[in-house]
């Protein structure tokens, strides 16, 4: 099977876009989103997440703990569950209706036009994803910055520092954009490759125009009249 520019495009924007809703879920579990370095006691890190608050330790087992409210979290951590549960939504729906709209999916009875729409949505959606996965790992690392550079905490004081999956977030943000880009750049592809029906399909001269004419004029046999007995 030869795939079109607009096939592959499609299937571009859907691997792009795959790959970024798993980025995004692996992104939200882990907890990996800060950092912090105990200059007392160097085998010890702590790490925070958007779920839980662990303390890896080289000798011994890393222990974590769950967070006991939602309401006693930090508001870039409360904003962040939410987003990131939304892009989660919204990334799995953009690739259900784009996969329908794709154009190696094949339904008997499905209009052109109906299957570019889909596309078209779900690109849209992806790159709504794209947005609500890339402004709480934004803000979370904004929150770090301005907490480690904070003069009104003494300086013996150990700062917060960016998690890896801070790093992991800003990846799965671009590769949504990329695919939502890619599924609503296909949307506009392939329109030379469907009969328009403004075009007219050229049809036999009829059947009354003499065969030796070559203009398109013909003329029309006189109607025989009955006989009256």
């Amino acid at each position: 099977m030869a795939w079109s520019s607009r096939g592959k495009a499609q299937l571009g924007g859907l691997l792009l876009s795959l790959l970024g809703w798993v980025c995004s879920c692996v992104t939200t579990i882990l907890p990996q989103w800060k950092t912090l370095n105990l200059e007392l006691n160097e085998m010890e890190t702590w790490i925070m997440g958007l779920w839980e608050v662990c303390v890896n330790q080289e000798e011994v087992a890393t222990v974590c703990k769950a967070f006991e409210s939602f309401l006693s979290l930090p508001r870039e951590l409360q904003a962040s569950r939410i987003l990131m549960v939304t892009s989660h939504g919204l990334g799995l729906l953009g690739l259900l209706l784009s996969g329908f709209g794709a154009e190696c999916f094949q339904f008997h009875g499905t209009k052109w036009v109906f299957k570019m729409r889909l596309c078209l949505l779900g690109g849209t959606l992806e790159a709504s994803a794209s947005a609500a996965t890339l402004f709480p790992v934004s803000w979370v690392a904004y929150a770090t910055i301005q907490d480690f550079w904070d003069d009104s905490v003494p300086e013996i004081v150990p700062r917060w520092e960016f998690g890896d999956a801070l790093y992991l977030g800003w990846a799965a943000g671009i590769f949504l954009a990329l695919g939502g880009l890619l599924l609503i750049f296909s949307s506009c592809l392939g329109k030379e490759d469907v009969p328009s029906p403004r075009m007219a399909v050229p049809t036999a001269p009829p059947s009354c125009a003499p065969a030796g004419e070559s203009d398109s004029s013909f003329y029309l046999m006189p109607r025989p009249r009955s006989l009256v007995i």
